[in-house]
């Protein structure tokens, strides 16, 4: 299996979740970020980046009054240049494993951020990311790279998932 592994799956099926097991199991540093979601009285209003080493900035919001948009929320591309890329790009020029939660709608709006992937799969470098799911040009195209493996999470699998990543991102 390659050392660019990418989870897709539904939403809510665990990608997030498996990402930050995998990396807690690793002997080796890693950098780059994941997604939460915000939540306000159990209803889903935003979604925060959190890099690895804690940074934390905020992607999209229903209340931001920012013209960008996909669906309810409004995004700040700004967060996610200087939180999520930044980090992508410290773990590049720190030849780590490279953790990106997520390549997603919302992400690929930025052309930075779209350039910072591409940078990370010719790096050579291992990658551990989510995906969109669903068909887009841009992820489609990183899906159908000969580098990459994907793989779907579901419920039925994701446990045993955490063992196998994490044997086969940790660096001998």
């Amino acid at each position: 299996m390659n050392q660019k592994v990418l989870l897709t799956g539904r939403p809510g099926c665990g990608k997030t979740t498996l990402v930050k097991r995998v990396v807690k199991n690793l002997p080796q540093r890693a950098a780059g970020f994941y997604t939460e979601e915000i939540r306000d009285r159990g209803i889903r209003v935003g979604f925060r980046l959190v890099t690895l080493d804690g940074d934390e900035g905020v992607l999209a919001h229903v209340d931001f009054a920012t013209p960008e948009r996909l669906g309810k929320y409004r995004l700040d591309f700004s967060a996610l240049e200087t939180v999520a890329v930044n980090a992508v790009r410290d773990a590049v020029r720190a030849r780590q494993l490279v953790v990106i939660d997520e390549i997603g709608p919302m992400e690929i709006r930025s052309a930075m951020f779209r350039d910072t992937i591409n940078e990370v799969l010719e790096s050579g470098l291992p990658l551990l990311a989510t995906i969109f799911a669903r068909s887009l040009r841009f992820t489609d195209a990183i899906k159908m790279r000969p580098d990459v493996t994907l793989i779907e999470v579901r419920p039925d699998n994701r446990e045993r998932l955490v063992f196998e990543l994490s044997e086969i991102l940790t660096t001998r």
